[in-house]
């Protein structure tokens, strides 16, 4: 479970400064800041992706008092998310070192 959640932080870690390069090129060309909202990016990843992005901006009866903060992340940078996920996952994933030391008996 645990190298299944390196992974996972590793691959959003990597998608994350992705986005963060694209960004960079972006505002260096426009010579100003271009940061690529996540339902852009989410958007881009085809017509299941944008589905997706449209399901999820819709209200949800179910689970009406997450559409406020599914909403406010979607408009968040996506590099940014990313690079949230990835440090969430890696520190979930995480194991302390044993308190005596590596050579303990």
């Amino acid at each position: 479970m645990r190298f299944l959640l390196r992974f996972a932080s590793f691959l959003s870690l990597v998608l994350g400064v992705l986005v963060a390069s694209v960004d960079a090129i972006q505002s260096v060309s426009a010579s100003q800041p271009v940061l690529t909202p996540l339902a852009t990016a989410l958007a881009a990843g085809g017509p299941s992706t944008t589905a997706l992005v449209q399901s999820l901006e819709r209200p949800h009866a179910g689970i009406a008092m997450f559409d406020p903060l599914i909403r406010w992340s979607l408009q968040q940078p996506a590099f940014a998310f990313l690079l949230l996920i990835s440090l969430v996952l890696w520190m979930v994933a995480y194991r302390r070192p044993p308190v005596a030391g590596r050579f303990s008996a």
